[in-house]
């Protein structure tokens, strides 16, 4: 059993509502029905009487909350234990970062980061948007850079910041012969070489809905993460890549294009749960915000996220 199954179990066993529950979980009703629905198989029998009005526990479902409640206290009590061993007079912040976030990127956020709050250290985690947002309800992180659209129900998100997408292609592709920007149809046809949908799931979505829009159908989807493997797929004229402008040159046979309209961008913001904001976050928004600038990244004032 997964510790944070138990910990929606225990707390749908106290509230007895579901949407009540989700909102204190800070998650949506429907995967908060699933994860219960999750444990509910694994342990072969019904935990909740869901056929009333008001739900209720089963026979099942309180002899499993009597082991539960002591569970979770111990798990609590260890993880303040090990907050109070953190160095550092406000401890450290626990953030998470996409997994091909550049490294002048890195270097600036942590820098700024150091001179808003030098009494905090940043503790880095590379994480998928999907895995920051799970490990910030579970109270895993304290802050994450994740990628829009996402599932930031029940989430505060700081300024969007865009960074407009181009298209990775062999130099021999019909699209790479010159420097104009390449139209999203002019791809029609094309194998996709994308990031596993796992990742990041409304984005990804987002990514192929805005692609058949654009009259580009892949001919075939391929996933791919570590950078090195997406270009060597391409270079391999396994398909098409959609990224942004590269910082760093490009392997031998490969060139980066613009699109044409710019309909496709990574849009980025820190995110928080509402109750765990502090002088810390703040900070580590700003220095994000700094280092993402730096990378050619514009802000979106007054912008909402598109989830």
């Amino acid at each position: 059993m997964e510790l944070r199954h138990l910990r929606y179990f225990a707390v749908l066993a106290e509230e007895l509502h579901f949407g009540r529950a989700a909102e204190r979980l800070h998650m949506a009703q429907p995967p908060l029905s699933q994860r219960i629905r999750d444990l509910e198989r694994e342990l072969g029998m019904r935990l909740f009487d869901r056929t009333r009005p008001r739900i209720q526990l089963t026979e099942a479902g309180a002899l499993l909350l009597e082991h539960v409640r002591p569970v979770l206290a111990g798990v609590q009590t260890a993880r303040e234990a090990m907050r109070r061993l953190q160095p550092g007079e406000a401890g450290v912040l626990r953030v998470g970062v996409p997994p091909d976030t550049k490294p002048p990127v890195l270097r600036t956020l942590t820098e700024s980061f150091s001179r808003r709050v030098p009494g905090v250290l940043i503790d880095l985690h590379e994480l998928t948007t999907d895995e920051q947002l799970v490990r910030l309800r579970e109270g895993e992180l304290d802050a994450g850079v994740v990628r829009h659209p996402a599932d930031t129900v029940g989430l505060d998100s700081g300024p969007l910041a865009r960074r407009d997408l181009g298209v990775v292609l062999r130099e021999d592709h019909p699209c790479a012969q010159d420097d104009a920007p390449v139209r999203l149809r002019d791809l029609d046809g094309t194998s996709l070489v994308i990031f596993p949908r796992v990742m990041a799931p409304r984005l990804y979505d987002h990514m192929l809905l805005a692609c058949r829009d654009g009259g580009f159908l892949p001919g075939a989807i391929r996933h791919a993460r570590n950078p090195d493997f997406v270009h060597g797929l391409v270079l391999a004229a396994r398909g098409v890549h959609l990224n942004e402008a590269p910082t760093a040159p490009l392997a031998a046979g490969l060139v980066w294009r613009p699109l044409e309209g710019v309909p496709l961008a990574w849009l980025t913001s820190v995110v928080w749960v509402p109750t765990r904001h502090n002088e810390a976050i703040a900070a580590f928004t700003d220095a994000v915000g700094e280092g993402l600038a730096q990378a050619g990244h514009r802000p979106i004032e007054g912008s909402q996220t598109i989830d």
